[in-house]
């Protein structure tokens, strides 16, 4: 199956889906450069090395991973980040109070609209709190077309990420979400979620009072 999910501009949005979990793991290439930038490495090592290889053929430089963006500490999304470390040497970045509980020392610890750049790649992280303590969504702002939010668990087609019944959590993460990511991107902004496929900002605005009486 093809991994290419968008050819932009500046450059190439990759995913592929691993573990019985169906985790996403996208990659970001930059075009002029060759630098890439790898969103959770969640799983299946194989399986990452050639999507790095796939997007290798997304530019004329020499590719070269340089840094790994994880979105928040649970196991699933971090079962080949060990691994992935040792075999490229690219360097870690992850939302501050998730950091400690990776496998892996994290060389870039993020707070809410800290940028992490990568050889002409600009994210920016967008801390939601619920999911996790330390959940980052980063965001890739096109010059040229709309954001794209890669959002992990913290927002999905349908509703937000689980925050084991506590309503506390629910609130917070959903007031997160509201704010940092509805209240400050266009409905043209993509959401590329942590599990399963992309929606839009404008496909699940509507929902939020919805999902706020609910509870979930």
């Amino acid at each position: 199956m093809d991994s290419l999910l968008y050819d932009l501009p500046a450059l190439t949005i990759r995913s592929v889906s691993v573990s019985e979990m169906d985790n996403n793991v996208y990659l970001l290439t930059a075009k002029a450069s060759g630098g890439q930038l790898l969103i959770d490495a969640a799983d299946d090592l194989p399986a990452i090395q050639q999507l790095l290889a796939d997007g290798a053929g997304d530019t004329g430089a020499q590719a070269h991973l340089t840094l790994i963006a994880t979105t928040h500490q649970h196991w699933d999304h971090v079962r080949a980040l060990k691994e992935l470390v040792a075999a490229t040497g690219a360097r870690t970045a992850a939302g501050a109070d998730d950091a400690d509980a990776l496998p892996v020392p994290v060389d870039v610890r993020l707070g809410h609209g800290d940028k992490v750049a990568v050889d002409g790649v600009e994210l920016t992280a967008v801390h939601l709190r619920g999911h996790t303590p330390g959940s980052i969504a980063f965001v890739y702002q096109d010059p040229e077309g709309p954001a794209h939010i890669f959002s992990g668990d913290s927002l999905f087609p349908g509703g937000v990420g689980n925050t084991q019944k506590d309503p506390e959590r629910f609130n917070q993460l959903l007031s997160d979400v509201t704010e940092r990511l509805f209240g400050t991107y266009p409905d043209t902004a993509v959401v590329h979620p942590g599990h399963g496929k992309p929606t839009t900002l404008g496909a699940e605005r509507p929902h939020l009072e919805e999902w706020r009486a609910r509870g979930w």
